[in-house]
């Protein structure tokens, strides 16, 4: 799956920026900004790994700025990103 550079969300209170950029090593590598990162970073790197593998998406660099974001704007946040970064929308098929 080819990858490009895409970004989703926004940087204000409750919401999620999502920014996706091509892989430099094979897997997911997830870089997140979260002033709550010591309580739920790993629910959101679960989140966002999550929705990248119903994607089909195996190999992406995913760097995040979490302000507070529930998981259901994570999701969605993430989702957005990379149909923009693969052109591909998980409705197609």
């Amino acid at each position: 799956m080819t990858v490009k550079q895409a970004q989703a969300g926004t940087l204000e209170s409750g919401d999620i920026f999502i920014q996706i950029f091509p892989a430099e090593t094979e897997g997911i590598d997830i870089c997140l900004d979260s002033t709550v990162a010591y309580q739920f970073g790993e629910q959101i790197k679960h989140v966002i790994c999550e929705t990248a593998a119903q994607f089909g998406l195996s190999d992406a660099r995913i760097e995040a700025i979490d302000k507070g974001a529930l998981d259901c704007t994570i999701r969605a946040r993430t989702a957005a990103a990379i149909e923009r970064a693969t052109g591909q929308s998980h409705f197609e098929g």
